[in-house]
């Protein structure tokens, strides 16, 4: 006996290997979805119920790939364009630049105003 109908759509099946992929180059959830055809929101429901958490937990299932190639090419591509590398590590990697503050004054502080010119009368 074939299965009932249970109405609605039927549920878009994901093409895991194109995902996989997608993930690996850091694609975010919407890119992913526009490329399979489907809406984020569709998307991050059938990683659920399949078995997946959802899309973040996918993506830093198979994200993970991405940032170590990203990382090994990171430090290949600073030989040559150093701004570049710097730019990938910060959007990607979560490097940042380091600002360090001794704001361990002690006392009064003094602050000399040199004026550049001298008074008109």
């Amino acid at each position: 006996m074939p299965a009932k109908n249970k109405g609605g759509r039927p549920k878009h099946k994901i093409d895991y290997k194109t995902l996989q992929g997608l993930c690996s180059i850091l694609c975010t959830g919407e890119e992913c979805a526009a490329i399979l055809g489907i809406d984020y929101d569709t998307l991050n429901r059938n990683l659920k119920d399949d078995g997946y958490g959802g899309f973040s937990e996918y993506l830093k299932k198979y994200g993970a790939e991405g940032k170590s190639c990203l990382r090994r090419n990171q430090f290949k591509m600073s030989e040559k364009n150093p701004v570049m590398a710097i730019w990938l590590g910060k959007q990607h990697l979560g490097q940042k630049d380091k600002f360090e503050q001794d704001l361990n004054i002690k006392g009064p502080v003094k602050i000399n105003i040199k004026h550049t010119q001298e008074p008109t009368d």
